[in-house]
């Protein structure tokens, strides 16, 4: 199905509505979390079966004002993407266009520069290790990228897909740049990536004090970690709590 096509689909007046709500309040939570960074950041969803076209924020708009309708419905494999009317950032393009292309696993993808991933991101040692119940749930469920490229235009992008054939393995860890997280939905992907940013707080915070640190055995991240896989319905919650406050809040964020 083409994206026109799919743009004129009448289950709803906005095509993939849901879908864009979900979207558009990790967007706008980000912001409240300063997670994002000015007006640079992307996320993205995979509406199709292959995960070839899907909504994505548009080009230097703040998260914080996004609403439903303005994210935008885009074709990987469609090569004028960029010089529509409505071209997203030629980075995202480049970096979530490459991956929807490439991962077919990777349905939704958030990519920021937080600061406490970007600060693990620029350690020459840029692993997480387990040394609390947050840091181990992502034991073995990481790839460090160690080769920055520059910005992620379509080149760069289709070098860090590459990066992600593992299903296992759902955040990026950008050498250099800062992280990229991939899920099943958004509740999915937005949960690790505030997991993650926690995490990477804890462990930045652990090293400032310049004493050992306790790190968990394997053994036990690997448990941790597994526990955490099958926790019923704690991403889901999480976003539902969030739209539930931004719906009292900011209920414009839903047109």
């Amino acid at each position: 199905m083409s994206v026109t096509a799919l743009k004129n689909e009448n289950r709803t007046n906005l095509p993939f509505y849901e879908e864009r709500v979900d979207l558009a309040c990790a967007l706008r939570w980000t912001a409240r979390l300063n997670m994002h960074e000015a007006v640079a950041n992307h996320f993205s969803l995979a509406v199709n079966e292959d995960g070839t076209h899907f909504l994505m924020n548009p080009n230097q708009r703040h998260f914080s004002r996004l609403k439903a309708s303005d994210l935008l419905l885009i074709d990987a494999n469609d090569p004028d993407t960029l010089s529509g009317p409505n071209a997203p950032d030629p980075t995202a393009w480049g970096l979530h266009g490459s991956i929807h292309r490439n991962v077919p696993h990777a349905r939704c993808i958030m990519h920021v520069h937080s600061i406490h991933a970007t600060v693990l991101a620029s350690l020459a040692d840029s692993t997480l290790p387990p040394i609390d119940q947050n840091t181990a749930t992502f034991f073995n469920r990481t790839v460090v990228d160690s080769h920055y490229g520059g910005l992620a235009f379509e080149e760069e992008g289709e070098r860090c897909a590459k990066l992600l054939t593992d299903p296992k393995q759902k955040v990026m860890i950008m050498g250099n740049h800062g992280v990229l997280v991939i899920g099943d939905s958004v509740a999915d992907t937005f949960n690790r990536m505030y997991y993650f940013e926690r995490s990477a707080e804890t462990y930045i915070k652990a090293l400032w004090t310049g004493r050992p640190l306790r790190v968990l055995s394997d053994e036990i991240a690997e448990k941790t970690a597994k526990e955490m896989e099958v926790f019923p319905g704690f991403a889901e919650g999480h976003l539902a709590e969030l739209k539930a406050i931004l719906d009292e809040e900011e209920p414009a964020y839903r047109n």
